[in-house]
């Protein structure tokens, strides 16, 4: 069970670089194993819209939760205070925190290109590193 953060979705949808690993991940891994932050699709939609990429984000989110069944998980405002022991304990900025505070109340294994994963306990996997279970 994978927590997908953001940067795997913005190299498919803006055509970067490491475009085709993260493409690759999402059709090997079935939908039921992934998960998305709430704080991952607000960013998407930000960034989106930022670019003038409004059709974009509509398919994004028709493809991935719609027809997709993407779990979407967010965190409440109990859990807040994890976000913060994260950011103090790792030196996380705020959206890695989040995303490691929901990767930790749900169990689940981070896939990420961003390396500042990689000084906390849970670590993360690179999409190439991921299997389908």
């Amino acid at each position: 069970m994978y927590l997908v953060d953001t940067n795997i979705f913005l190299e498919l949808l803006l055509e970067q670089e490491k475009a085709n690993e993260a493409e690759d991940f999402l059709r090997k891994v079935p939908t039921e194993h992934l998960h998305v932050s709430d704080f991952s699709l607000y960013s998407i939609g930000i960034i989106l819209f930022k670019l003038k990429k409004h059709e974009v984000f509509s398919e994004f989110v028709s493809d991935v939760f719609v027809k997709g069944g993407v779990t979407l998980l967010r965190l409440s405002f109990f859990d807040f205070d994890s976000v913060v022991r994260a950011s103090e304990k790792f030196n996380l900025d705020f959206d890695d925190a989040y995303q490691y505070a929901l990767a930790k109340k749900y169990g689940l294994r981070i896939v990420s290109f961003d390396s500042d994963f990689d000084k906390t306990d849970l670590g993360r996997l690179v999409p190439s590193q991921t299997t389908p279970e």
